[in-house]
This record gives structure tokens, sequence and C-alpha cells, in this order.
């Protein structure tokens, strides 16, 4: 019988045009090869080559496992240091014919005691360590954090990583990455919450999965958003307590709840699925990235990969041997050191290359601006040349979260990514305060409009763009966009661990507090809120986002944390689709009109093309002032010509237009009428020569000049 290459054992997929290994073997063949990291199948061979980082080890054992028996390794390899390491890499080629029908791996390392060096490290050799390149992750049906946390050993109840690297070829079908610009518009979103509630009307298999996206993509773009931000989707704890994801355990591995299937080929299948699916529809995938620190805690936190493997390599540790706690989560990835830079690229290209997202979210991105000791440097580190000149990573986009959990803010032009998108945390505060009617912002909120012009400077020295500014109201960390009309303080009582804590969020209950005593005039002014809300971040300068059920007024119950529910306080009602159906219809109108009018999101700044003017005159910038208005030309943008009156008063204003804003004016957005009416093309004409117009309490109103510029382009 001829000898047949598989390009995985498991799968028996066959390989095309295999060549046979040359008679000659060369000495990776019987050693291992040092690179790549982690597990890589060699089909020529039928064998797999393992490398491990581990500066600091004195030895490393490679365990292999059947399935079912857990307890007792089916295969052990023990790593020879004169043959089996080159320089801080363990590695070794292992036939599968060796192998019998092993499924699983892990590793056992020892080092220095945990004294050494005043406590820094943490090896423990009893311990079953997880592949920190591991592309699958399986958790036997007695794994046990409390067993990776005690001491001793904690076989058959480690985290081990699949013995699979499949190279089954999955079909793109010509699928390739796609960028949009002024029409972007981010939908923040959870994959589980997303589908995981029965009113998704989903595939019952399919509730909180990939393949639940895939169903309800037609939501998506009959809402007209072109990208989505998933919330974290690599693996992490099932015993963490832990519903957001914000708590990694490998940077490789899809998250297995999140898949239809337990095979974890086709977990990685069904990713890819939903990418390719997205794609088509012409929606952008971005991937919220957690890399500034992982579920292994602090000193007394769980020991599952990185704290065995070499902690003093891979965290930030004080001069006790403690780790530094930048991230709030118990540790800080040291991401100035090689090792975790090169961790972070590989994981970035891999979803880049093999899973086509289009980008990624950097949660506290500024720890990636930590030296090895923990200090600041804002002059290029290291991390940031390595991501920028990769030729992959430098053609995706790179969103920044730019702060961490000690204080460090960066936002702006401060931050070292030159060219980066931003979240921008100052147009959020200043965008909900001027919603609860809150005096003196004026000037505040023409720079937030304008593109945060502060924060991202176009000078001689910086060069920056309006588009890095990722405009948003709301988003996971805090309220949601209803939630911040519909509560005056914070209801976080379920969250356990005694953790109240939320985010930092300006609300107004308009009057009653939730929903149990909620008249229709509440309601009504609610409602009214959220459209301003909605109209503000879609006529803004800059890139808008805003979070999964903001279009249909999905609700927390006031709890503005809830990374451990997962339950129906973080699960969409997609019921409430149908109760609020107006506001849904606003949501699609208002992203309508923005990407109709590419005078709004524009790659550079508005300068002479804004008419700024107050309601009698020149802007009022006064401590009182709650009023603004303004004209856009859009002649180089090949666009009609907008007007913005904006009445952040509890009462009725008139506003004196200018005088040399001639012609004729329809009224297209009215953001105080209810339902159909507040988009009312041609409801209300006047000419601007000696017209006041009256402008509603809490209001915003859109007139369009159209005809005005024949250039203008539909």
């Amino acid at each position: 019988m001829p000898f047949v290459a598989y390009s995985c054992r498991h799968c028996r997929t066959p390989v095309k045009d295999w060549t046979p290994p040359p008679e000659v073997g060369c000495w990776s063949q019987s050693d291992g090869d040092p690179s790549p990291l982690g597990l890589r199948w060699l089909p020529a061979e039928q064998a797999y080559n393992f490398a491990l980082y581990s500066r600091h080890a004195s030895s490393v054992e490679l365990l292999l496992f059947r399935d079912g028996e857990f307890d007792t390794p089916v295969f052990v390899f023990r790593h020879d240091p004169i043959r089996n390491r080159s320089g801080a890499i363990w590695h070794c080629r292992i036939s599968a014919s060796t192998t019998e029908d092993a499924r699983y791996y892990a590793y056992r390392v020892a080092g220095p005691a945990e004294e050494a060096e005043g406590g820094r490290y943490r090896f423990d050799a009893e311990k079953l360590l997880l592949d920190p390149y591991a592309r699958s992750v399986f958790f036997p049906p007695e794994f046990d954090r409390e067993a990776a946390r005690s001491p001793g050993s904690n076989m058959g109840r480690a985290a081990l990583a699949l013995l699979d690297e499949c190279q089954c070829r999955f079909s793109w079908n010509g699928d390739r990455r796609i960028r949009h610009e002024t029409d972007l518009v981010i939908y923040e979103m959870h994959v589980r919450g997303f589908t995981r509630h029965p009113s998704s009307r989903v595939c019952d298999k399919k509730h909180g999965t990939f393949g639940g996206v895939i169903e309800k993509i037609p939501h998506l773009v009959d809402l007209g958003i072109t990208a989505v931000e998933l919330m974290p989707v690599f693996q992490f704890d099932p015993q963490d307590g832990n519903y957001w994801g914000y708590m990694p355990l490998s940077f490789f591995a899809p998250h297995n709840a999140y898949s239809a299937s337990p095979d974890h080929c086709a977990q990685r299948s069904e990713f890819r699925r939903m990418v390719q699916a997205l794609h088509a529809a012409g929606i952008e995938v971005i991937l919220d990235v957690v890399f500034n620190h992982t579920c292994e805690g602090n000193v007394d936190g769980p020991t599952y990969s990185f704290k065995g493997t070499d902690s003093s390599e891979y965290y930030l540790t004080d001069a006790d041997g403690n780790y530094v706690n930048y991230s709030g989560c118990g540790n800080t990835l040291r991401t100035a050191s090689p090792v975790v830079r090169r961790l972070i690229v590989d994981s970035l290209r891999y979803w880049a290359e093999d899973m086509h997202v289009d980008g990624f979210r950097f949660d506290l991105a500024s720890v990636f601006s930590r030296n090895v000791d923990g200090s600041i440097s804002l002059d290029e580190p290291p991390i940031f040349a390595d991501i920028v000149g990769d030729p992959v990573l430098s053609q995706v986009r790179l969103i920044a979260e730019p702060w961490d959990a000690a204080g460090t803010f960066e936002l702006g032009s401060r931050f070292p990514g030159s060219l980066w998108m931003q979240w921008n945390a100052r147009y959020r505060e200043t965008i909900q305060q001027f919603v609860r009617r809150d005096a003196g912002l004026i000037g505040e909120l023409m720079t937030r409009l304008y593109g945060s012009c502060d924060l991202f400077p176009d000078d001689l020295t910086n060069a920056c763009r309006p588009w890095q500014s990722v405009n948003y109201v709301d988003s996971h960390d805090g309220f949601t966009l209803y939630d911040l009309v519909s509560y005056g303080s914070k209801h976080n009582e379920a969250n356990g661990h005694g953790n109240t804590d939320g985010g930092s969020d300006i609300s107004d209950n308009c009057g009653i507090e939730g929903e149990d005593e909620l008249t229709a005039e509440v309601l009504q002014v609610r409602k009214q809120k959220v459209r301003n809300f909605i109209c503000l971040l879609m006529l803004s300068n800059g890139v808008p986002m805003f979070r999964m059920g903001d279009e249909f007024l999905q609700t927390q119950e006031g709890n503005n944390n809830p990374y451990n529910q997962d339950n129906e306080t973080t699960w969409l009602d997609w019921r409430r689709l149908e109760q609020h159906r107006d506001v849904y219809e606003f949501f699609k109108g208002m992203i309508a009109f923005r990407k109709s009018h590419p005078s709004i999101c524009r790659g550079r700044f508005l300068r002479d093309d804004v008419r700024w003017f107050g309601s009698q005159g020149p802007v009022d910038l006064g401590p009182r002032s709650r009023t603004l208005g303004f004209i856009l030309d859009g002649r180089s943008a090949r666009d009609d010509d907008l007007m913005v009156l904006i009445n952040g008063s509890s009462y009725q204003v008139p506003f004196q237009c200018p005088v040399d804003s001639r012609g004729s004016w329809d009224v297209i957005i009215d953001t105080s009428a209810n339902g159909s009416l507040a988009f009312g093309s041609g409801r209300q004409s006047f000419s601007i020569v000696g017209d006041n117009v009256v402008v509603p309490p809490n209001t915003v109103l859109v007139y369009v000049r159209s005809g005005c510029h024949p250039s203008r382009i539909d």
C-alpha cells in the first residue's frame, strides 16, 4: 500500500502534490526546530514539531493524552537541554507513529524556586501547562480552576491543547479584506449576547454562536452598519465567572462556547464562515483583543500557561516579585519584552491571515507604552513598530482604547500609535452631558462635532486626521443608550463578587427610575433624547460607533458593569425591536443620511467649509448657553449643503439664521417628532432671508439645501 501524507492526522485530508521527505535527514528532523513557536504538523514527515519559549526553565516535559484518559499521559518526552534547546526555546520533533492515538498535549516546566531573585519565578513542576500558542483548547470533564490555584498536580483537571493543528483547506471563494472610509459605522457586538435570547429566532443550536451571527446578518444590513466590532472571541476560562471575555486564556483559539459544534476544526470553520458571510454583506470584522493581561490573575490566581512557563518573562513584577496590576485584572503583560511582542504579532497575523479579520481594537492599549520596568515611554515603544512594520498588520484597521486601569490616559496625539484610530472618551462625556441638558458646553460640543481637533491636531508636528476619533456615546463598559435616559444611578447589585463599579456614565432617568412605573409621556421624552444622541453622533466628523441593541432601546435594567452576567441582563431581547420600531427606523434613517452625505465624515477637518452661529448671531459660549447652529458647505465633498440647529434647553428657541446663507432649505430631520415624522423630507421648507426658525426644546433640526452644487454625485 503506497504511503500517503495527510494534512491533518485526524480528519485524514490527503496532502496534494506530496513530496517524500529527503533520504538524508537534518538535525531539525531529530531534535526539532525552534521556529515557529507552538505546534506545527509536518505532513511530508508525518510528524509534529513543538516549540516552547522558557528562558529560565531548567527542564521541560511534553505530555500527550488520549481521549478519555486525562489522568495518565500516553507519551512523555523529556527535553534534553543539549539537543532540544536553542537559546530560550525548547523544541522537539515527534513522529505521529509514536504518539499512537493521542489527541491532546500539555507541558510541565521546572525552574528556579519561587524564592529565587525576589520571587520573580512561578515555576511549578507538578502543574500541566497550556501551550501559549495553542490553536484550540480542550477542557476535560474534570477541569477545575481551583486545581490550578492550589498546590500539587492538576493532572486530569487542566486545560489541554489540541494535537490537531488542522490544515484542512477552508474555501474562502475569493474572500478579501474590506475597508470602509466615509461610510464607516461601527456596531459593537457580543457574539453570545447577540443571539442567545430565545427571541432572536435563530436555529436552536446556533443561539449565542458565530453561526447565530450569520443568521442575523440581514438585520445588520437593513440597519446600515458597515463594521462589527466583536467583543473578545479568544478562548477564556469557563470557570472564571466572566461573560464579556476580557480574561483571555489563549490568544489563538476561538472561544469554544461560541460555536455550535464541539469539533475544534468545525469551530474554526464556523468563525471563518461568519467572517465570509459578513464580508459578502459588505461588513468589516474588527476583533476586540486583550493583550494587556491574562486570566491567570495575581499571585493567588491559577497557573494555566504563561505563569508556569516563564512568569518573569511574560508579566511585569515589582521588586518584591508581586505582579504589577496596570490592567485592573491582577496582572499586566510585559509587552515591551521581545517574547511577548512576538506573541502579540504572531496572534494578530494569525487572525488577519488565517481568519481574514479586517482589524483590531486593543483593550487598555496604553499598556503597550510601558517599558519592561513598567515606566511609561511615549517615544516609539517597540511593540508599535513591530505591528505597523509588519507587511500584513500594516494593512489592517488598528483601534486603541488609549488608557489603562492605572490612570494612564493617552487619548489623541499623545498616543504612540501614529494614525491609529482611538476610542474618544471625551466625545462620550460631552454628548452625554449636553443631552442631559448641562449648560456651558457649547465650545466643547463644537469641538467634538468638528472632529476633536484639540485631541487630534493637524499641525505640522502631528498631522492627525479626524477619522482617528471613534465617536461613541455608549459601549459595553457602561449603561446602554436607553439606560442613560432611564436610570439616575447604577443598579449593579446582581454582579456578585462585591463589585458594583462601572463606567462613569452621565445619566438621567427623566423623572422615573427604570421601567416599572413608566408612563407614555416619560417614554416619549426618553425616545427624544435617544434620537438626539444618535443624531449628534451621526452628524459628527470622525467615525461613529454604538453598541448592539441601542437601535431598539435594549436595557440592562440599570446595570452598567455586567461583566459576569451571562443571562437575560445582557442578552439582546429582540422583542424590543417591534416594541420600539420607531426608534429602529430613526437609527436606520440617520445612518443612511450620514452615508449619503460624504461632507459629514471627511478625511480632513472642515476648516472654511463650516459656518458656526448662535440663535441670535454669533455663537454664545457663555456658561448658560445651550444652543448652537452650523452650516456645512458640501461643495468640496461634492455634496449638498447641510444646516443643523441644536437646542439643548428645556424651552423653544427662535434661531435667526445667517443672512448670507440664501436659498430654499428643506427640513429632513426633526428629533422632536415621533416615529416616522422625525424624517420628513420636504415637510417644511423656508427661505433663509428674514425667517426665524423656532426650534422646539431639546431638539436637533437638520436642513438640506439641494441643487446648489451641480457637481453633486448621488
